[in-house]
């Protein structure tokens, strides 16, 4: 057998199903119109920021990085819980304008920005992260032949990474940011040009569990942005610390220490040189914020034995759920959090595969995974569902379509 990812707190069950915000996985599944569908739970959003603003110092801001979940009813009720918000395209621009979020709270990062995005986020009043020296002009430009000073920040790739991060985004060649030495002369020449100086936006990484890890680069961020001050010569206006918050997705993964982290942070901001001291200082989180509060079911449509083997054959899978079938950058291919919606509060029995309704082997939702038996019509759900799954999957794959989403 496998072992499961482990389930996020807060799900609880009433009559033996999964319930979420009051309601059952049937209940759910007809008020979706069906299966394969998202539910996203504003309480689970609603806990995850309360705790995190327990946790970090008062003056900390946090973003919430719009690529993570895009779903317009979850962007909207973001609005009322963070303090801004970080798009990477024209679309997700007219996903925050759509939601009614003032432009001054939103800022554009992204490595390959088209001219006619860059005008867009110009007109709006976004604030543009830029990320090369070229992009810089481009924007300065295009703000001349509008009339409109663009609001300006630069991307800065440092000199160091985010030690553990699943993803990384700093240190060494990258497409992303401008090389930290090549910061200051840039900056000086926006700020020449007459463009709206904002900053600083330092990204290293994502999906960390390790709190010692983001301390340290919570640091070098802090004493990199120092450094580039005195070279610009000219205080930051706002620094955008970037994110890394990583959430559990498999078994022995351990949550985030998160008091541990504002814990240094405010000792570091009670110590904060003068080029900072009037700084608007934001982290930037998508996962960590809207991961745990989406759940995918999905209906069991056929049960097989092959070779001695249990196959729960589910209308869902890897169109839906890209990173819980192992096909989003996992080397290994290890279980997320899963269980038999349906049969939620009953003990396993049985040793099953989890699969999807594609034609290939990829379409895997769980190997050899210990689950009280199911039958068809059972429903199977998938946590840690609420981010990078239905917007970062490929949906239109052998033609099935895109899931519902609801935010309950």
């Amino acid at each position: 057998m496998k072992p499961l990812g482990p389930i996020p707190s807060g799900y609880a069950s009433r009559d033996g199903q999964l319930e979420i915000g009051g309601m059952t996985a049937r209940e759910l599944v007809e008020l979706a119109g069906g299966t394969p569908c998202f539910i996203y739970s504003k309480a689970h959003l609603e806990r995850r920021v309360a705790e995190l603003r327990a946790a970090m110092p008062a003056r900390l801001g946090i973003n919430y990085a719009v690529k993570a979940n895009p779903f317009l009813p979850v962007v909207t009720y973001m609005a009322r819980l963070v303090d801004g918000f970080d798009i990477a395209s024209a679309g997700e621009l007219v996903t925050v304008m759509a939601a009614g979020i003032d432009p001054f709270r939103v800022s554009f990062a992204g490595p390959g920005k088209r001219d006619k995005e860059l005008e867009a986020a110009i007109h709006a009043g976004v604030t543009l992260n830029c990320e090369s020296e070229g992009e810089a002009r481009r924007t300065l430009a295009i703000g001349e032949r509008l009339g409109i000073a663009p609001r300006i920040a630069i991307r800065v790739n440092p000199d160091f990474e985010l030690k553990g991060s699943g993803m990384k985004m700093g240190g060494g060649a990258k497409p992303f940011g401008l090389d930290a030495e090549r910061v200051p002369a840039m900056a000086r020449e926006i700020i020449a040009a007459g463009a709206e100086w904002r900053g600083l936006h330092i990204f290293t990484g994502s999906q960390a569990l390790s709190a010692e890890a983001i301390i340290e680069a919570q640091a070098n961020v802090l004493d990199c942005a120092d450094r580039l001050a005195h070279e610009i010569s000219t205080p930051l206006p706002k620094l955008n610390m970037g994110g890394g918050f990583g959430i559990p997705y498999f078994h022995g993964d351990l949550p985030l220490d998160i008091a541990a982290i504002g814990a240094a942070l405010e000792e570091r901001f009670e110590g904060l040189p003068e080029t900072l001291a009037a700084t608007e200082l934001c982290i930037e989180l998508g996962r960590y914020l809207v991961g745990e509060a989406g759940v995918y079911l999905a209906e069991a449509i056929d049960r097989k034995e092959s070779h001695g083997v249990t196959y729960l054959i589910t209308d869902g899978g890897l169109h839906h759920q890209l990173a819980a079938s192992g096909n989003f950058g996992t080397v290994v291919r290890r279980n997320y959090p899963l269980a038999i919606a349906t049969r939620f509060d009953a003990d396993p029995e049985e040793e099953a595969n989890v699969v999807g309704c594609l034609c290939t082997p990829l379409d895997r939702l769980a190997d050899q995974a210990h689950l009280p038996r199911a039958e068809v019509g059972d429903l199977v759900a998938v946590f840690c569902a609420g981010a990078y799954g239905a917007s970062a999957s490929p949906a239109q794959f052998l033609g099935h379509g895109p899931a519902a989403e609801l935010l309950i």
